[in-house]
């Protein structure tokens, strides 16, 4: 190293070469894929197009509060939390590249499994990066263990709750909702299946129903904490 005089700055008496272009960084497979994820946000679930819904919702979005409901189902259940949540956000991944198929189309479409899909996948990521995705698809796949069961569970009762929302908009979804409650195998599935059934989709009703003592409550609570002057 020498110094520049009176600039401050060390220079090295010869410069370092560029790595070589074609490195790749030990994660970049993981990268791919959480980039390739992010197909699913633009993934519309298509059965609900075959009742006319101009922009149902993506495949992501189902995933989420699938994974959601998972986790509910888990703990009415004694089941693993998160283990039910992986499986239930994990399900749907293989179909950013071979599409959200339709019912109708399952009898014409034969597709690659699940798990040959996610296997591709990951095939870029470190080993345990990559079990850690491949696992979760093969045991909802193979549906053996109770956390596979409530996640199957959490994906239909997903289901049930987006077709009373689009029923509350006008659309006939009372075949979605017969084939989500028909397929149900867990107690805890059919219990919270019967709640949702029982409530309303308005799920802000309650609250709107207590606004204002809210309100009331909240300007008290600042009115305490406004410093004396």
């Amino acid at each position: 190293m020498r110094s520049l005089a009176g600039s401050g700055v060390y220079v090295r008496e010869q410069a370092s070469l560029p790595g070589p272009e074609d490195a790749e960084h030990p994660l970049a497979g993981a990268a791919a894929f959480l980039f390739e994820m992010g197909q699913l946000k633009n993934q519309p679930r298509s059965g609900w197009q075959l009742l006319g819904i101009q922009r149902p919702e993506s495949v992501a979005e189902h995933s989420f509060r699938t994974a959601t409901v998972g986790i509910t189902l888990a703990a009415i259940a004694g089941a693993d939390l998160g283990r039910t949540a992986a499986l239930s956000v994990l399900r749907d991944a293989h179909e950013t590249r071979i599409g959200d198929v339709p019912a109708v189309g399952r009898a014409y479409v034969t597709t690659a499994s699940p798990e040959a899909v996610t296997v591709h996948q990951t095939a870029g990521m470190p080993a345990d990066a990559s079990k850690a995705i491949q696992e979760p698809v093969a045991e909802y796949e193979d549906n053996q263990t109770p956390e596979a069961h409530l996640a199957h569970d959490a994906d239909k009762i997903e289901m049930l709750i987006q077709a009373i929302e689009y029923e509350a908009l006008g659309a006939d979804t009372s075949q979605w909702q017969e084939n989500a409650l028909a397929a149900l195998r867990s107690d805890a599935g059919a219990e919270l299946a019967r709640a949702i059934i029982a409530s309303s989709p308005q799920w802000w009703a309650a609250f709107n129903a207590s606004y204002s003592e809210l309100r009331a409550s909240t300007r008290a609570h600042k009115q305490l904490r406004k410093p004396v002057e």
